[in-house]
């Protein structure tokens, strides 16, 4: 699908979508609690249906509505192949929990999760009592034999997804686990897991991030869960908001255990005209400076980030880009090539994105299959000398379903 974005400004309010990390964390959460759990304010966003479709292939029984989803858990798996779609936290969290059954299954994926590294996963798995194989690394995973629990360590340098698949899935094992983790990148995802289980009932010792004790024959308890709004999906509106607006961004809480919520701090320093209250945010447009902003715990934000550098007198220089390598594209070389197509001099040299302000130029670009990189351009494309034209649009839904509906609400002309 090709969308075109033209030159707009936005006026208005509205509500950021549901976070998928929570849906999906807590999808996996009410499996595991025998009985019936409620999760209000839900996202059907492709990775949020990926992660209903795994647990109901692992035994839940799960209805939708447009406002609820009912959850009647129970690990008694009913299928054998467990699809993953494109989402990276659903095979990393979904592994340690289909390895609780003892039951052989194989776990898989589509399109760029294909591509993805999973070897990591591997040994630590083993080592709790796992058997588990790969193709070479990648996928499929076949996972068989019973998680037992145990001692084992992890590198947390490139993701922190499997960490919180080992914390859904421990406290369910007949022995006591220590598990130790190296170099744990986005540790406010930990905090986001741990504020899940407490919710079920469960009990995690975090013990500085560099080790967790997980208590063995826990019981995860039913429960009602309010998915919060997302930080990820809301730092393209309130970029959006910087560069061509003055809109309210309702439904989110400075307060969330999110890390994208720096957002906020990156818009202060480039000096955005920005007002925040208990559960909203107001923003609109104002000049704005080049700024210097370390990602490295939050490398979703390197796609809106980058919009709003475009629009930045100077230069921006953003850090962490070496976790950009195995997103749903190499997203640094993503983001170069299409702002580059927009007239933009991007430079990434190590760890570290340049990006000049500049004029943006009218193109047809690319999204690689990549949800933030085509809401990326979208953003980029606000104060454009003519329209931009963003080829594979569609996998927004991945992430952020209403994408282009909230952004037309807002004024934004899109064909």
């Amino acid at each position: 699908m090709k969308k075109y974005i033209y030159p707009s400004d936005l006026k208005g309010s509205i509500s950021a979508p549901a976070s998928k990390s929570a849906m999906q964390r807590s999808i996996a959460a009410a499996l595991l609690a025998d009985g019936e759990s409620l999760l209000v304010n839900p996202t059907f966003c492709d990775d949020s249906l990926s992660a209903m479709r795994v647990a109901e292939g692992l035994g839940a029984k799960i209805k939708r509505k447009s406002d609820c989803v009912i959850i009647n858990g129970g690990l008694k798996p009913v299928a054998d192949k467990l699809n993953c779609g494109e989402s990276g936290l659903c095979i990393r969290m979904f592994t340690p929990i289909a390895a609780l059954t003892g039951k052989e299954l194989t776990l898989t994926g589509e399109k760029s999760l294909a591509e993805r590294p999973v070897s990591a996963i591997e040994e630590p798995l083993r080592e709790l009592g796992a058997v588990i194989s790969s193709s070479s690394g990648k996928l499929p995973i076949k996972v068989s034999g019973r998680l037992m629990g145990g001692k084992t360590e992890i590198d947390g340098s490139m993701s922190s997804q499997f960490l919180t698949g080992l914390l859904m899935a421990l406290p369910l094992c007949e022995n006591d686990s220590l598990l130790k983790v190296r170099n744990l990148k986005s540790r406010e995802y930990i905090d986001l897991t741990i504020n899940i289980l407490k919710k079920f009932s469960v009990e995690i010792d975090n013990r500085g991030y560099s080790e967790f004790m997980v208590k063995g024959n826990q019981k995860f308890i039913p429960g009602i869960v309010d998915i919060e709004g997302d930080w990820s999906g809301a730092a393209f509106l309130l970029c959006a908001g910087a560069i061509a607006g003055d809109i309210t961004v309702t439904g989110i809480s400075i307060d969330s255990a999110q890390p994208d919520r720096g957002i906020v701090t990156a818009l202060r320093k480039a000096g955005a005209d920005i007002v925040i209250s208990s559960n909203a945010i107001k923003i609109k447009k104002s000049p704005l400076n080049g700024f210097e902003f370390d990602a490295s715990e939050c490398p979703d934000l390197f796609p809106p980030l980058a919009a709003l550098a475009v629009y930045c007198n100077g230069e921006t220089v953003i850090h962490g880009a070496e976790r950009l390598k195995h997103k749903e594209s190499d997203r640094g070389m993503t983001i170069k090539t299409e702002l580059e197509k927009l007239g933009v001099v991007v430079d990434l040299h190590h760890d570290c994105m340049m990006i000049k302000g500049a004029q943006v130029h009218g193109a047809d670009v690319e999204s690689h299959g990549d949800h933030r990189i085509a809401m990326m351009c979208a953003i980029a494309a606000l104060g454009a000398d003519s329209p931009v034209a963003i080829n594979g649009a569609e996998c927004v839904n991945k992430s952020y379903n209403e994408f282009f509906d909230h952004i037309i609400k807002l004024g934004v002309k899109v064909k």
